[in-house]
């Protein structure tokens, strides 16, 4: 490989790692100070996940969890839904 090739990897990979930890320390503190850290933190977990796996496997857990945790409550607001109206 040619040292410009060698180069550009290590900038590329040097970029991502820099921008996204940045974001995604931004995301972890904004759960403690005011502030999107739901927007933040995935965010930051697809940045690093461009060069790293370990980023890419969090985001998938963070996906099913928000997914399950979704689901559940769209199961429950439901049936208070259908309780409500049948008390009316």
């Amino acid at each position: 490989m040619s040292p410009i090739r060698i180069t550009y990897k290590l900038a590329r990979r040097l970029a991502v790692t820099v921008v996204g930890s940045t974001v995604l320390l931004l995301g972890i503190v904004m759960i403690v100070i005011p502030g999107p850290a739901v927007v933040f933190i995935p965010i930051g977990l697809t940045i690093l996940g461009l060069e790293f796996a370990w980023a890419r496997s969090w985001l998938k857990r963070l996906r099913e969890t928000i997914s399950s945790s979704g689901s559940k409550g769209r199961g429950k607001r439901a049936e208070q839904h259908r309780q409500r109206h049948l008390e009316s």
